[in-house]
């Protein structure tokens, strides 16, 4: 909800300044004459990937992509959630009678209303976005302007002004009880510190947005991109129907329906991800109920490194290779293949420190050229959309594919699980030819990350990026088989 007034978001996750995404996804457009280069053979399958984009949205399966979509998209959740996921799924819990009660008779999703508050709030009914109390406020965080000309709350502003900077004072004093006071007092003069008050809001403003919208998932991804900034997207995708949220966001790229992909990725604060992560707030909901072990234990994987890799590929279901041996053994058995030796031809370039430290080993740079097949396959496909979205022949700079223990010693690795030593990781150089070419490579890892077919995250020089097991399926038969 709060990006209705256009705040600027410090949470980019583009490559590139996402002040410059529209224009350069335009030019992209613009440029976008036929379907790119003619399909590739991928080494892994023995099969070329299919004409076009194997990633794009299939009509009929919108729970699939919807699943894929939530699996992708749960690791914020996991690492950004205060004291840890476990901690606040009891928080939100202990809300459900007052979210059941708020949600009945009016067909709003209770589970949706309580997965709102899981991602707004945290649970923390006295949650605040900033240090004025205008900003987003509450369990559900409305911000005050919202609540009181829409959603017909009551809000004494310069009350709850004063008493919020008393607050802070009393907090920063430790005077514990005179802060839990002067919140009671608040909650009386500002109905968004009041949580029954503030899920009864919410759900007002899901009925707007639903009768508005025509849908349920497009009334709760505008409660934080905006009813008006959603409809300016359905406008450009078709005209305005209303379509699943699955396929507003799948069937949109910068080589189809640019327009729409660009205004979903041009409000810059995550608006576009927004649902998923509802999704799986609800999901760890759900979880937090049925097996809280289970939910402990994923919090662990989740949270063990700098992204989600460890669920795609947990250390206990792995395996690694402790030495050269180990992994001159893989290739003859296949389950390590080389890279391409044509890499210019596929858009792809190693770097020159790519296996460099093998002598020291008494091996050949060679025998770190090279990755698991479905990495591999991904990393072919990767490349051959980073072209086409671009319309640049400028290459992806592969800095690193799989190693093995010994030369992850070498590197100053600490011990223990390494991701590049199992084949399923390689890293590009962050280093672009263009702006083009960097938002188009952003682009592929969004939708392949909501796609729960990699993992990525941003290091100072390169981009990490580790590739489920059935990445190379996914690329021949799509997303959910053929």
């Amino acid at each position: 909800m709060r990006s209705r007034q256009l705040r600027a978001s410090a949470r980019s996750r583009l490559a590139v300044a996402s002040s410059a995404i529209i224009l350069v996804i335009a030019v992209i457009f613009s440029l976008l004459h036929s379907s790119g280069p003619p399909p590739l053979p991928l080494p892994g399958l023995g099969r070329p990937a299919p004409p076009g984009d194997p990633f794009a949205y299939r009509p009929g399966r919108q729970a699939d992509f919807q699943a894929r979509a939530t699996a992708g998209e749960e690791y914020v959740l996991f690492v950004k959630s205060p004291g840890g996921v476990p901690a606040t799924a009891a928080r939100v819990a202990a809300y459900r009678p007052l979210v059941d009660q708020a949600a009945k008779g009016t067909g709003i999703d209770p589970n949706l209303l309580e997965a709102i508050v899981f991602l707004e709030s945290a649970g923390y009914p006295d949650a605040l976005a900033g240090p004025d109390a205008s900003d987003a406020a509450g369990l559900t965080q409305i911000l005050a302007q919202t609540g009181s000309s829409l959603l017909s709350m009551h809000i004494d502003l310069a009350r709850s002004t004063r008493l919020t900077n008393e607050i802070a004072n009393a907090y920063s004093l430790g005077e514990t009880g005179l802060v839990a006071q002067l919140q009671r007092r608040r909650a009386r003069i500002d109905d968004r510190f009041d949580p029954a008050k503030a899920l009864a809001a919410t759900v007002r403003y899901l009925e707007i947005a639903r009768r508005d919208l025509g849908r349920e998932d497009l009334a709760v991804v505008s409660y934080h991109m905006g009813i008006g900034n959603l409809e300016s997207v359905l406008r450009d995708y078709d005209g305005g129907r209303p379509v699943p949220y699955a396929q507003l966001f799948f069937d949109t790229a910068p080589d189809r329906h640019a327009g729409a992909y660009a205004l979903l990725q041009g409000f810059g604060d995550d608006s576009s991800l927004y649902y998923w992560r509802i999704l799986a707030a609800e999901s760890i909901m759900s979880l937090y109920r049925s097996d809280r072990s289970r939910l402990v234990q994923l919090s662990a994987l989740e949270t063990a490194a700098g992204d989600d890799s460890n669920v795609l590929h947990p250390s206990s279901q792995t395996v690694v290779f402790a030495t050269p041996d180990d992994l001159a053994n893989a290739y003859a058995a296949r389950e390590v293949l080389p890279l391409p030796s044509d890499p210019a031809k596929l858009g792809l370039a190693y770097s020159p420190a790519l296996g460099s430290l093998a002598h020291r080993l008494g091996q050949r740079p060679a025998l770190y050229h090279g990755l698991r097949p479905a990495a591999l396959d991904l990393l072919i496909e990767l490349a051959a959309r980073v072209r086409v979205l671009s319309r640049s022949k400028a290459p992806l700079i592969v800095a690193q594919a799989v190693t093995d223990g010994s030369y992850e010693h070498l590197l100053g690795t600490p011990g223990g699980y390494s991701l590049p030593t199992t084949g399923y990781q390689f890293e590009i150089e962050r280093t672009y030819a263009s702006a083009a070419q960097a938002v188009a490579f952003q682009a592929m890892l969004d939708r392949l990350q909501a796609l729960n077919v990699i993992a990525w995250s941003r290091e100072p020089t390169t981009i990490d990026v580790t590739v489920a097991s059935d990445a190379g399926r996914v690329i021949v038969d799509g997303p959910f088989g053929p």
